[in-house]
């Protein structure tokens, strides 16, 4: 077996080159006056209704496009005025339709704005109707921006006028949407963020507002008698609701006799956070626990509310001792356990407020396991709180949480998606197989938002009569469930972390593409995610004798990261070795934003480094990604999420292993290229530079192991090549880890 190999050295940046041309419609486009005078009227009707309703201070206006829309396709002649920039008013997105969805946003402007809009649209219209027969079209515009026809219009700029007509191919109509759903129970509902606090804007409408029922400034818990308020007088505030009080997902559990096992006395091992129901003090293992009741003392509990907890909590500590057929060479865990919920229903709200308390008084725990899930699906149009916490805290902490995929009970035959929290994009969500690498029978399903791939990976849970052993508060159990597979993925990732000193990004990194490996597909069924993650820990963090792997770690400080200076191996002077790319980042997310939850994207080409005919050096990426690429790129936002994975925090790139493929052409000196292209969504400024992780395997085509030449042309190139000694990783942690008495004897 080969070692992984990290490659230190330097990264270049540079900023985007790219230059937009004169904005255009679609070759053979083409907009109508009537579809002008349409959104025209729209907009009169609004603003007639938002001069009624006076209570936000502004308008509320929803967006509703023909298709999924890119940011640049976003509008910016309409809903604009001045310096106000449409981009900065969207205040949520969600799709409708199916086949294909269709993106909606809604803005929040003044009511000036929408008088300066209507006063556009008239602009318009009159063009069309004195100059252009009542419809233009791309050839139209062209003519405009060559100045081959002068545009005579004094009453709107020229760049306005085109940017009206733009937007109004890609939009369909204006409207204002209201929510419609029918939640008579306690729930937790985010309005729509205005220019009024939510405690004034919530008292205008009767409804008294505390601190203690805010998760943030515009996501609050509202009583049965308070949401019908609200639903009644401001539907048109309601951005998204859910319900506060879930049941958790149901586990099999089979109850053994008492058994006695054994174990050693906890030194140094790594911690391991758990939040899960209550844990039972009196176990063979305790010793290896630390347990905090996060639960009022007034609710009352019995020894039933410890078996989940005190399960997970056995695998976390002691999984390969007690399963040897899944012993994974991690050893054993210490943990911090943490009750926040008994084995009926929960609090949604109150189990957030209890994590994030957790998580940063509990800095120093890098690895969270959190096996609790709801039994209701995801919505298809927003995140859920609870997993939106869970993101945010990720991208404030340097922290990871291991997520289970919730299960379906054994009376449910048809598809069901994921419960909440298994929708946080920034967790790892594990999903539950057989031993025979099977979807086990009580699957649940992605995708996220219609979109983003999970579960992530999945692992063995149990199912039938082969389940998960585990130690219960009486003893000896077998389970079954997502909750027992996810902590098998926590131990991975602590051991990675921890022992082998890598970071978050890396380790989750090495984690995805573990189970991805080679000829991937993608799981349609998004029942398993990109595989099944290896059961020894030395499968990731080892590679076959004719496979290369190694870990590059950088950071987004502008629009391109990147080197193009990878020596690659030649053979006959060609690449003799097929590719393979994963790459993980932590990105700020916004649930506000809806469908649009990611706010960066980051793009990876990974390939040969060729010269083009003016002699410039780009990236022939192995699956052919010409996004960001300079020239003329024509790729719809569909495909570009289809393809490439778009706005997705989780990005793997691979050949597909072919007896009859040959060799690469070499191209120059034989280098390849890693890039990394970034984007945000919101604003051109971020607030953060983000940490990425890529992990590349190469595998050479005849089986001959050129790990050695590789390192050798990497030093030639100013590399700093490590090799992941297993055996030297852990022993520095011991001894990191090791407490040291100082002689306090003086002379």
């Amino acid at each position: 077996m080969n070692s992984i190999l990290q490659l230190k050295g330097q990264f270049e940046h540079k900023s985007n080159s790219n230059r937009i041309g004169p904005k255009n419609l679609p070759v053979g486009g083409s907009v109508e006056i009537q579809h002008l005078k349409n959104l025209k009227k729209q907009l009169q009707r609004i603003l007639e209704f938002w001069q009624r309703e006076t209570i936000i201070g502004g308008a509320l206006i929803s967006v509703h496009y023909y298709h999924v829309v890119a940011k640049s396709n976003r509008i910016e002649g309409l809903l604009a005025k001045e310096s106000i920039k449409p981009n900065n008013s969207i205040k949520g997105s969600k799709f409708e339709g199916e086949n294909p969805p269709k993106h909606v946003f809604t803005h929040y402007i003044g009511l000036e704005v929408i008088q300066e809009s209507i006063n556009r649209l008239a602009i318009c219209i009159r063009m069309l109707e004195n100059n252009y027969d009542k419809l233009i079209s791309y050839k139209d515009i062209e003519l405009l921006n060559t100045k081959k026809v002068e545009y005579n219009c004094n009453e709107l700029a020229f760049t306005n006028f085109i940017n009206v007509i733009v937007d109004a191919y890609y939009v369909e109509k204006f409207d204002v949407d209201s929510d419609t759903g029918d939640i008579q129970e306690r729930s937790i509902v985010t309005i729509y963020q205005t220019n009024i606090r939510t405690k004034e804007l919530l008292s205008k409408l009767g409804i008294d507002m505390i601190d203690a029922k805010m998760i943030d400034e515009t996501t609050i818990r509202l009583d049965p008698g308070e949401l019908k308020i609200l639903s009644e007088k401001a539907p048109y505030l309601i951005a998204m609701k859910t319900h506060d009080l879930s049941q958790l997902t149901k586990e099999t559990i089979e109850e053994c006799e008492n058994t006695v096992s054994l174990i050693p006395s906890p030194t140094n091992e790594p911690i391991v956070g758990v939040i899960d129901t209550l844990f039972y003090e009196d176990v063979y293992f305790k010793e290896w626990v630390d347990y905090t009741k996060m639960i009022d003392e007034d609710i009352p509990t019995d020894t039933s509310d410890c078996y989940h907890g005190t399960a997970v909590s056995s695998l976390i500590v002691d999984g390969s001792s007690i399963n040897p057929d899944l012993d994974d060479g991690c050893g054993r865990f210490r943990v911090k356990h943490f009750g926040v919920a008994t084995k009926g229903q929960f609090s949604s709200f109150t189990i957030l407020k209890a994590i994030r308390e957790i998580v940063t008084r509990n800095q120093n725990i890098k690895v969270w396991n959190l096996s609790l899930g709801s039994v209701m699906e995801i919505h298809r149009n927003f995140i859920s709180p609870e997993a939106a916490e869970l993101d945010k805290i990720q991208t404030e902490y340097d922290v990871i949480f291991i997520v289970s995929g919730t299960n379906k009970g054994d009376s449910q035959k048809k598809k069901l998606y994921i419960g909440a929290p298994a929708d946080s994009l920034n967790s790892l969500v594990v999903n539950a197989v057989d031993f025979d690498d099977n979807p086990v029978s009580y699957h649940r399903v992605g995708p996220v938002l219609s979109f983003f791939h999970k579960p992530d990976i999945s692992y063995y849970g149990g199912d039938g009569k082969q389940r998960i052993r585990v130690c219960t508060p009486f003893g000896e159990g077998f389970v079954s469930g997502t909750s027992f597979a996810a902590p098998w993925i926590a131990r991975k990732m602590a051991y990675l972390i921890y022992n082998m000193g890598f970071s978050r990004e890396v380790a989750k990194a090495l984690i995805i593409d573990s189970a991805a490996g080679w000829n991937r597909k993608d799981d349609m069924t998004h029942a398993i995610g990109y595989g099944i993650v290896p059961r020894r820990i030395e499968k990731i963090i080892q590679s076959p004798d004719d496979e290369i792997r190694f870990i590059m770690t950088g950071s987004s400080d502008s629009y391109e990261t990147y080197t193009y200076n990878i020596p690659v191996p030649t053979s006959m002077d060609k690449h003799p070795f097929f590719a393979r790319a994963t790459l993980c980042y932590f990105p700020n997310c916004s649930r506000d934003q809806g469908v649009d939850y990611t706010n960066t994207e980051m793009d990876i080409h990974f390939g040969r480094v060729a010269e083009d005919k003016a002699g410039k050096a780009n990236i022939k990426s192995i699956n052919s990604n010409k996004q960001g690429d300079e020239g003329i790129n024509v790729l719809y936002e569909e495909y570009a999420r289809k393809l490439y994975r778009k706005w997705d925090n989780i990005k793997h790139i691979s050949d597909t292993i072919n007896r009859s493929a040959r060799p690469r052409k070499k191209y120059g000196g034989g280098l390849w290229g890693l890039s990394i292209k970034t984007k945000e969504r919101l604003t051109t400024n971020r607030d953060r530079s983000t940490p990425f992780g890529v992990v590349i395997t190469l595998k050479e085509m005849n089986g001959v192991n050129r790990i050695d030449d590789f390192i050798k042309l990497c030093m030639v190139r100013g590399w700093m090549v490590n090799r992941v000694d297993v055996d030297n990783r852990v022993d520095i942690y011991s001894k990191a880890e090791e407490n040291i008495t100082f002689d306090e004897t003086s002379n």
